[in-house]
């Protein structure tokens, strides 16, 4: 019977193994389509997902078997109903006279019963009883910018260089008519610093738009060609570069009964920044943080919004190196007169509580973390919710502080990243989370942090691919700052063989890469360098985002110093790595992140084998004035950090192979920039690769991603 048992066992065991190696076989390998453009290989999402205007109820859409349908559910009921299908709602649109919609478009809630859309030039009500749409208003073709009142009633919108108003039974209101084009209305200023991200600012009930009028005649005109027509096309932008001429930007009010504007008295110099535009709720006036040209002197002023007059100063805030205001005022509900402040004036983005007198009533927050969003107030306006790094640098959470007495407490559940979103009435957060073991769930909770239900539980979208092992884990810069970086090594790692290593890299303010979110932040591009081998490094130097402002303003007045030391501590970890082999070691960064490359291979040269750098800043010289002079100040200021950080000093000492990528209308990181460093390289006689996208701007996107990431990717096989 032993000997009958023996090879029965025998057989079960080579059964299990042969079919753990099949399972093993049957583990993809992601193509660079996948990484790039597989939208099936992202955590499941519901689009539109948001709250419905004056109700507890939220509304999202479902795309199942090809169908796109709009789903009602409450915070108070589990239960969910179907609304209508995009084909209803195509129905109801074109019965108006519009084209068939291929997808739903934005949902903007006026209550439970009806939403506006924007859909061909057309503003649209649909009514979800009568299943009928109707047409609000209409506007030009050709238009930008568009942005609806709060009654979703009238439309702002930009064509050219000048700013329009849309209101229901009325032709469009041209309420700028200026010819020449240098002169620019109601679009983003300042280059969208500061938090900018548009340039219309509707007042509460929608009675008047405050807008930006921004005057570039004294910013030099700089050249982008179009190489579609024959002969090629001039494209002239205005660029203000770091010591430059900078446009002088003004704040107009529209008047929408009156049908006029008046422009708020700012003062001079005229080469200052209007940032956070704020209506009181009343609606008789702006508020606006202005800041010196300088960026170390910022303050908060307020203006008649009927007269334009200057009113007064509510405070100042001063640095020494760098103010940063990037939000505007947020006024407490039932207290027309109180309002919350953002500020890193203690080293760390918090939150502080005034009065319009501009007395301080109290700190709310406090601590060496970073509040990152507000969300909204409670109801009574005794509560303020918002997000912070409180847990840890990593991750974000939702809270809520007493402005009573600054009393804090937590409302997200569960380690990672969340983010949240409030109700109407402050009763309720839908909070979508996750985590280096969650691509995504998404709850919604109450303001008191239980969990009423659960709206989604993402399935891993990459079960079926063989991905290697992410780490995050800390190092030390030289003053004892923890550095947090993220390692991929290959999947079925031998730890006695030696790995070629690519070092992704970015390095600059404003951007963090390593959190405690899925993947860990990382990219599908970075595990698929992984399955062919490599083990990829990524780190957030100082100088980078979330850590607060001596974090941030370490590498002040000498980019590129500071975080080059930072990147050669992970270098140095890596190199103690028995696996690593420390003679192919590779690095890749866009924009900063290929200042930064280009930096590390010149700056310390036969560190890496390989660089690859797109879109890389060369000589900040060429770079905008509000960024550059904020972080190293103008070149007659600083002339030393200028110098130094200028790459074209450093090209005789680049060792190893470099490829450089550019888009050739870039009208971030000017095509100047790699132009300047190529002809550099033929005056000293050294050898780089080069390559350029004809017709991109700062980053290649679309199809043509994957076209880059294939490059980059040769670039590395051939050369580690």
């Amino acid at each position: 019977m032993f000997i009958s048992y023996f090879p029965k066992r025998l057989a079960l065991l080579l059964l299990l193994l042969t079919a753990t190696l099949q399972l093993q076989a049957q583990k993809k390998e992601l193509t660079m389509e996948d990484a790039i453009l597989n939208p099936a290989l992202q955590p499941q999402n519901l689009r539109q997902l948001d709250w419905i205007a004056n109700s507890n109820d939220y509304a999202y859409i479902r795309q199942s078997n090809g169908e796109a349908t709009l789903v009602h559910g409450s915070a108070t009921s589990s239960k969910q109903r179907d609304i209508m299908t995009l084909q209803q709602l195509s129905a109801a649109v074109e019965a108006t006279g519009a084209e068939k919609l291929s997808s739903f478009p934005a949902l903007h809630w006026r209550d439970g019963g009806s939403f506006v859309i924007d859909v061909q030039n057309r503003i649209m009500e649909y009514e979800l009883k009568s299943g009928k749409a109707r047409i609000t208003t209409t506007y030009a073709e050709g238009a930008e910018n568009t942005e609806l009142d709060p009654t979703m009633q009238r439309l702002a919108y930009t064509k050219g260089n000048n700013l329009y108003l849309s209101t229901p039974g009325d032709p469009d209101v041209a309420i700028t008519d200026e010819p020449n084009e240098a002169i620019v209305h109601g679009q983003t200023a300042h280059r969208s610093e500061f938090g900018i991200t548009k340039g219309t600012f509707w007042s509460p009930t929608g009675s008047q738009l405050a807008f930006y009028r921004m005057d570039q005649t004294m910013v030099t005109d700089y050249p982008l060609v179009d190489i579609e027509p024959l002969p090629a096309k001039l494209n002239s932008i205005k660029y203000p570069m770091a010591g430059g001429k900078s446009h002088h930007v003004t704040v107009g009010v529209y008047d929408t009964e009156s049908k006029k504007t008046i422009y708020l008295k700012t003062g001079e110099p005229a080469e200052q920044y209007l940032t956070n535009i704020t209506w009181s709720p009343d609606e008789k006036h702006v508020y606006i943080a202005v800041l010196n040209r300088d960026q170390n002197h910022m303050k908060l002023n307020r203006y008649n919004a009927q007269t334009g007059e200057f009113e007064r100063t509510l405070f100042e805030e001063k640095h020494e190196k760098y103010v940063e205001p990037e939000n505007g005022l947020y006024f407490v509900p039932g207290k027309p007169s109180q309002f919350v402040w953002i500020s890193e004036r203690s080293g760390f983005d918090h939150l502080y509580l005034y009065d319009t007198s501009g007395k301080q009533i109290r700190q709310l927050t406090s601590g060496d973390w970073m509040v990152t969003d507000i969300l909204g107030f409670s109801k009574r306006g005794d509560e303020l919710y918002y997000m912070s790094t409180a847990e840890s640098p990593l991750e974000r959470h939702t809270y809520a502080v007493s402005l009573n007495n600054g009393k804090t407490r937590r409302i997200s559940q569960g380690s990672g990243v969340h983010q949240a979103q409030l109700s109407p009435d402050a009763k309720y957060v839908i909070d979508n989370y996750s985590s280096p073991a969650t691509p995504r769930k998404i709850w919604v909770l109450s303001t008191e942090g239980k969990v009423l239900q659960t709206l989604l539980t993402a399935k891993d979208p990459l079960t079926e691919y063989q991905l290697g092992k992410t780490t995050i884990l800390p190092l030390k810069a030289d003053d004892g700052t923890d550095l947090y970086t993220r390692i991929i090594t290959p999947p079925n790692m031998d730890k006695n063989k030696k790995y070629p290593v690519a070092v992704y890299v970015y390095g600059g303010p404003h951007v963090q890469l390593v959190t405690n979110s899925w993947l860990a932040g990382a990219n599908l591009w970075m595990h698929l360098m992984a399955q062919k081998g490599y083990i990829v490094f990524t780190m957030d130097s100082r100088g980078s985002s979330g850590r607060g402002l001596a974090f941030e303003q370490a590498t002040f007045r000498q980019l590129g110093t500071i975080e080059m030391a930072d990147q050669l501590r992970g270098v140095e970890y890596l190199k103690s790595l028995p696996y690593v082999d420390a003679d192919r070691i590779g690095v890749h960064g866009w924009s900063f992140g290929g200042f930064m490359t280009t930096s590390l291979m010149t700056r310390h040269p036969g560190v890496f084998k390989v660089g690859v750098a797109g879109g890389p800043v060369i000589d900040w010289k060429y770079y905008e004035v509000m960024y550059t002079e904020r972080y190293m100040d103008t070149p007659e200021q600083n002339p030393n950090g200028y110098k130094e950080a200028n790459l074209l000093n450093h090209i005789k000492n680049l060792e190893g192979k470099l490829l450089m990528i550019h888009g050739t209308v870039d009208d971030v990181v000017v095509w100047q920039h790699s132009l300047q460093f190529i002809k550099k390289a033929v005056d000293e006689g050294i050898l780089l690769d080069y390559f350029v996208y004809p017709g991109h701007p700062h980053n290649v996107r679309g199809k043509d991603r994957v076209h880059l990431m294939r490059k980059i990717t040769q670039y590395f096989d051939e050369n580690l």
